[in-house]
């Protein structure tokens, strides 16, 4: 008998602040067959909501081109404002095996998504990650670079054009980076008792990995208005490579340079128990830790 395949997709929508937006979008994934919502996290400052969902194959993707599709109807790129870059409606639609399933059929179905999502909403496609042209198109930093605003002006070039698609973006919609890989990101905010921006950008630039921190891990020093201090917020990219604990450690020693403490720390979305049980096995000192005994971990199966 052929054991289910089960696929992880973090699709990220450019809206966070309008709620009624954000509900109608993200009901266009409600209660489908074959198709979980584990969650979806709306973001003010960032103005966007990341959506986590678990599915089959097919019709976890045109799950994903509804979602798509919704976003395209009810998002406009030319009146978009946030703090997290973009350059699309529906910005990313990345895809992770999850269950029964391996990196190279994800591959396959990510093209699959991506050649729909023109076909059928005329939006052009980056592709990044395992599915990327080239190398430098791996990140989304790249592809990211200039945001909307700035991709406009450059997308007829060689370097800088879609994958799929015409060489500029959508009047309205922009464009969406799809992509599969082998991890899915987790999203994690570490909170400064300090007003000074300042500091949580510092900090923020010694933990990113382009500029010398950690290869797996991207961060941003914010300031959320609804809370005191400031905020070291970051996509961590392979959170068994690089564990929510040792980011956390490091954050706190930089912070204690500047007289400032680490008041407490946030995952946002879901997070792999195997995420957890690394940071409790070295915060306990535990010794040949297993998932199995966890009694709750018999009830997944």
């Amino acid at each position: 008998m052929n054991e289910k395949q089960y696929v992880l997709a973090v699709p990220n929508f450019s809206e966070g602040r309008r709620q009624e937006v954000v509900e109608a979008i993200v009901n266009a994934v409600r209660n489908l067959e074959g198709v979980k919502l584990v969650s979806y996290e709306p973001e003010h400052d960032f103005n966007r909501t990341v959506v986590t969902l678990i599915g089959e194959p097919q019709p976890l993707k045109e799950a994903l081109l509804s979602l798509a599709s919704k976003s395209y109807e009810l998002i406009n790129m030319e009146e978009q404002q946030g703090t997290h870059p973009r350059i699309g409606a529906q910005d990313t639609i990345p895809i992770f095996p999850f269950k029964n399933i391996t990196l190279d059929e994800c591959k396959a179905l990510a093209e699959e998504i991506g050649i729909e999502v023109f076909k059928r909403f005329q939006v052009p496609v980056y592709f990044s990650g395992a599915n990327a042209r080239n190398e430098d198109r791996k990140t989304l930093n790249f592809i990211r670079k200039g945001q909307y605003e700035g991709l406009k002006l450059v997308a007829h070039t060689d370097e800088r054009r879609p994958d799929i698609g015409s060489a500029s973006l959508h009047p309205t919609a922009g464009a969406t980076i799809v992509s599969a890989d082998m991890e899915g990101l987790t999203a994690y905010n570490v909170f400064l008792s300090t007003e000074k921006l300042e500091i949580a950008k510092i900090i923020a630039k010694g933990v990113r990995g382009p500029s010398g921190g950690f290869s797996t891990v991207r961060a941003v020093g914010i300031k959320f208005p609804e809370r005191e201090g400031t905020v070291v917020s970051m996509n961590m990219f392979d959170c068994g490579a690089t564990p929510l604990y040792r980011v956390y450690n490091f954050i706190k020693d930089e912070a204690a340079r500047y007289g400032v403490s680490v008041t407490g720390s946030e995952i946002v979305g879901p997070v792999k128990l195997d995420y957890l049980l690394n940071s409790l096995e070295y915060y306990l000192g535990l010794e040949k830790l297993r998932k199995d005994q966890i009694l709750e971990t018999h009830l997944m199966e």
